[in-house]
């Protein structure tokens, strides 16, 4: 994993409430235990029409996002069922992070585990970003947990310490754990002399 660097970027905006993990990646193509290509199944089916050309009026399809680094959503995006699918689905299209108002809680895991950043907003905040203009855009501070909106203002954002120390490291959980080899052979090695003392 990379280390996750603070960022500007335009954003993605889909006003729907209760995305789920189906809508994001539908089931059918998680067979793949591999990310690549993943991108071009993301909202497959509001992205594409029956005979699988890109419907012109879906906003991954419009100019204005491409290279954006944030998908903007309604409420409880990523509710549903489990599927790691999903984020990978969503930084294969290149997003680093989602902003909503709330998120299923296994897809907030699962995001955090994979380099993408749920980012939870006030109503108002979220209203606010709808309104913005076209080529608006936030700027996102992991360190300091705070998005910047287009018009300056600073919101700070939750995020637990543990996920927020591997995103910004660049590690995943077994990472994290390599990363302890030192205490943990220094802890073994004292358990051992322990045990060997009271022999």
């Amino acid at each position: 994993m990379k280390p996750f660097t603070n960022f500007e970027s335009r954003f993605v905006r889909l006003n729907i409430a209760n995305i789920d993990t189906d809508q994001i990646i539908p089931a059918r193509f998680l067979k793949t235990t591999s990310k690549i290509g993943l991108d071009k199944q993301l909202f497959n089916d509001w992205r594409y029409d029956a005979q699988g050309n890109p419907k012109s009026d879906f906003v991954l399809n419009q100019p204005q996002a491409q290279g954006a680094q944030v998908l903007l959503a309604g409420d409880n995006f990523g509710c549903g069922s489990s599927r790691e699918h999903a984020p990978w689905a969503l930084t294969q299209f290149g997003f680093r992070a989602v902003i909503s108002t709330s998120f299923a809680d296994i897809f907030k895991q699962n995001s955090l585990k994979n380099s993408l950043l749920p980012i939870v907003v006030p109503e108002d905040v979220a209203a606010e970003l709808f309104a913005a203009a076209a080529d608006a855009t936030v700027k996102i501070d992991l360190p300091n947990q705070t998005l910047t909106t287009p018009g300056g203002r600073k919101v700070e954002f939750p995020v637990d310490s543990f996920s927020k120390h591997c995103l910004v490291n660049g590690v995943d959980e077994l990472g994290y754990i390599l990363q302890q080899t030192p205490a943990i052979a220094a802890y073994e090695a004292r358990r051992v002399g322990s045990i060997n003392t009271l022999a």
